[in-house]
């Protein structure tokens, strides 16, 4: 399956800004049953957009606007293709316990079994992990799949009640948030169980007969988990889904505080407000540039009482 992508992040501020720099991780990987044809970032105003590699594989744009302006535009348009993955087996053998743990012996996972800023323990996480009666039982896919299952169960879907900043407790509290805390509550989970697993920034192709609960114009996020034989498996826990050729992969880190689409800062004294919009088709074209998307978020951030840097940063639903 082809598809293209057209993602449009927009900052506007109420008075003049200067030095913004910012970071733009929005070029698809290419790995797997993924690979990316063809990429292309540009900006207004005009800005010199160089990229680098980082640690985990995703590739990072970056570029900076010195002069004052009182608008920046960020337009990403990826033409990738998805084959279906391989089919996963039921369950796995029950020494695959066994078979998890020499793969976790060395250290080349380990960045994603520990604790992270946004997926760590609390009394809430405890709390719910005691609900699930969660514990090394079965066969670790079977688990896994159980788990995504249970928290799509016991979690509702709204755009209102948590940001991009939130612990996990406060989805926890509520039992309610979007894709970024539903995907920070599965790693903190799994992780406790000694399985490596990484937080994924990317792209939900929707379908109305699948009756997804994630914003169709929006990214999204989703968890991997290394599992013996199959390597990485992705599971959705927002819509209770395995992760297959509907999920476009961006970036994958330790959580959202590795991957963010957008991360910036700049001098000024101004509110912000940030409006973003994601159209995902399946073709074998470019979506025209011009193309008017529909606004996901207008998020405002008030002016500082004092000149300084403030961040640039979007919330995944």
């Amino acid at each position: 399956m082809y598809y293209s992508i057209l993602h449009k992040t927009r900052f506007r501020y109420s008075a003049p800004v200067s030095e913004a720099v910012t970071e733009v991780r929005m070029q698809p990987r290419s790995e797997g049953n993924q690979r990316c044809l063809s990429f292309r970032l540009t900006t207004a105003p005009p800005a010199r957009v160089n990229n680098y590699t980082d640690c985990y594989g995703n590739t990072v744009h970056h570029f900076d606007i010195p002069a004052p302006h009182r608008l920046t535009t960020i337009t990403a348009e990826a033409i990738v293709i998805l084959q279906p993955p391989p089919l996963l087996p039921d369950r796995l053998d029950p020494d695959a316990w066994t078979a998890l743990d020499a793969l976790t012996d060395s250290e080349d996972h380990w960045d994603f079994l520990a604790p992270s800023a946004f997926a760590h323990r609390t009394p809430l996480l405890d709390g719910l992990a005691h609900e699930l009666d969660l514990r090394r039982r079965d066969d670790p896919l079977s688990l896994l799949t159980e788990l995504n299952q249970r928290l799509y169960d016991a979690f509702a879907y709204d755009s209102e009640h948590t940001d991009v900043d939130s612990p996990i407790d406060v989805a926890l509290a509520a039992r309610r948030g979007v894709c970024q805390d539903f995907a920070h509550i599965m790693i903190a989970l799994v992780r406790s169980l000694r399985i490596p697993c990484r937080y994924v920034s990317g792209y939900l192709f929707h379908q109305v007969e699948d009756h997804d609960r994630s914003a169709e114009d929006a990214t999204h996020a989703w968890v991997e988990a290394l599992l013996p034989e199959l390597g990485w498996v992705g599971f959705d826990p927002t819509n209770n889904l395995i992760a297959g050729e509907r999920h476009i992969r961006t970036a994958v880190g330790r959580d959202y505080a590795d991957v963010p689409p957008t991360r910036g800062v700049y001098k000024g004294r101004a509110e912000e407000i940030l409006e973003v919009g994601v159209k995902v088709v399946p073709t074998e074209a470019p979506i025209p540039d011009d193309e008017v998307l529909p606004v996901l978020a207008s998020v405002a951030t008030p002016a500082e009482a004092t000149e300084g840097l403030l961040g640039q940063q979007q919330q995944q639903q």
